[in-house]
């Protein structure tokens, strides 16, 4: 036998003995703890400093978000089929690149109609940059272990609100709100773009390795083979594509609500801005360990909806147990279901995609389904909002995300009983 050939491709396969997917998989978590930190987690952060200084109602500085959320939602088909033609890297590369520049005009914001038009801006690049990129290329690089995978994904999201919230917290109040915009751009660009350049590989098979670091492919008759997979067309004529989409949808209305409102919470009840963004840190660390552990557990689960059903549960009675009391132990009981319930339900989106619709055509069916998630994210932070703007209060704001829960614990049921189309595509690809 002769000796292999030493290439680029063959050095990478396996990094000083370790499959390069694990190598991908560290990088990524890095970027997903720092691009959620500046964006998801630190919104509650600039609630009351831009209510303070322009004179905005919390209404129409969540809708500032909402409106952010919209324009993302509906670019998110197609960076998704971006995604699937050309690969993550190229759209991780142009997003940081715009989203940098774009939060130096978050910075300059003065009037109520920049902070919409800006927002919406920066949000449409960061969908290019962190969530559907980084979950396609995780979902690609790993088949066998790829619950294990997305839950090391989701550590990164973790700590973007374990550590990226206090240092986003201390830097609000050390230059405020405005610098706090600039300082997020020149991270941004700092950290996404060595990774992307450096470090990311489309796809296993471009270093000429297969993925999990397996020497030889599924079987193509494998449920997890290759592409398979059902097509965008296809799926959204199945009642599954629908249940799975109104269940995230109003799984993630009630969890992005929650998110923006989170710190004025805890602030309308007699807590510091600091205290409330501690709650926030605590659980988002305290979620670090649930996620891998999902992640172990839901390689072995015969359906991920069965999870879905027990995560909205724990929200929705985090929620009864927050609108009862604020007390200590109310707050410790809280905490408890909250970190359960917020800590596994984002890992479930790309596993019940996957398993439901494969591989094939997974970033655009996920961009499909962001679209619908959206709506309900738009309308959530606005109307928590205007109800605390109305009544002084959040109690009625926690009633209806109990409500929205409530209805996606139905959802995931129904889609339960339903089969799923992928293990069928796999079976009519497998030989004789």
């Amino acid at each position: 036998m002769s000796a292999p050939v030493a290439t680029e491709g063959g050095a990478l396969r396996r990094l000083r003995g370790v499959y390069y997917g694990w190598w991908l998989l560290a990088a990524s978590v890095v970027a997903m703890a720092f691009g959620s930190g500046f964006s998801f987690w630190s919104f509650g952060l600039y609630v009351s400093p831009l209510e303070e200084e322009f004179g905005w109602s919390r209404a129409q500085v969540s809708l500032g978000f909402s409106f952010a959320l919209l324009v993302s939602g509906l670019v998110s088909p197609l960076v998704g089929r971006w995604i699937d033609v050309r690969g993550p890297r190229s759209a991780i590369v142009i997003g940081a690149t715009l989203a940098s520049l774009t939060y130096v005009l978050l910075a300059l914001t003065e009037t109520l109609w920049q902070w919409y038009l800006f927002n919406a801006i920066n949000a449409v690049f960061r969908q290019m940059m962190f969530f559907i990129p980084f979950q396609t290329l995780v979902s690609r690089w790993f088949v066998m272990r790829r619950g294990v995978a997305l839950s090391i994904l989701g550590v990164g999201f973790s700590l973007g609100g374990f550590a990226v919230v206090p240092l986003m917290q201390a830097v609000v109040d050390t230059i405020g709100w405005d610098g706090s915009f600039l300082f997020s751009g020149a991270m941004t660009a700092l950290i996404f773009l060595p990774v992307a350049i450096f470090v990311i590989k489309n796809r296993p098979e471009d270093i000429g390795a297969q993925p999990d670091g397996r020497t030889e492919p599924l079987a193509p008759g494998h449920v997890n083979a290759g592409r398979s997979g059902v097509s965008l067309s296809e799926a959204v004529r199945m009642p599954l594509f629908w249940l799975i989409a109104l269940g995230l949808m109003l799984l993630f209305y009630g969890m992005f609500g929650w998110t923006v409102h989170q710190i004025p919470f805890w602030e309308s009840k007699g807590f510091s801005r600091e205290t409330g963004a501690l709650f926030l840190s605590l659980a988002a660390g305290a979620g670090i360990i649930f996620r891998l552990s999902f992640g172990f557990a839901s390689d072995r689960l015969p359906r991920i909806e069965y999870a879905g059903m027990a995560f909205t549960a724990c929200l929705l009675t985090s929620f009864t147990i927050l609108l009862l009391s604020t007390s200590v132990p109310g707050i410790g009981l809280y905490l408890a279901f909250w970190v359960v319930g917020s800590s596994g339900a984002p890992l479930m989106e790309a596993l019940l995609i996957t398993r439901a619709f494969g591989l094939a055509h997974f970033a655009t069916i996920l961009g499909t389904i962001v679209v619908i998630e959206t709506i309900g994210q738009i309308i959530s932070p606005t109307v928590a909002g205007a109800i605390f703007d109305a009544t002084g209060s959040y109690d009625w704001a926690l009633v209806m995300f109990i409500c929205t829960f409530s209805a996606s614990f139905g959802m995931f049921l129904l889609a339960s009983k339903l089969p799923q189309p992928a293990a069928r595509a796999s079976q009519d690809q497998a030989p004789g």
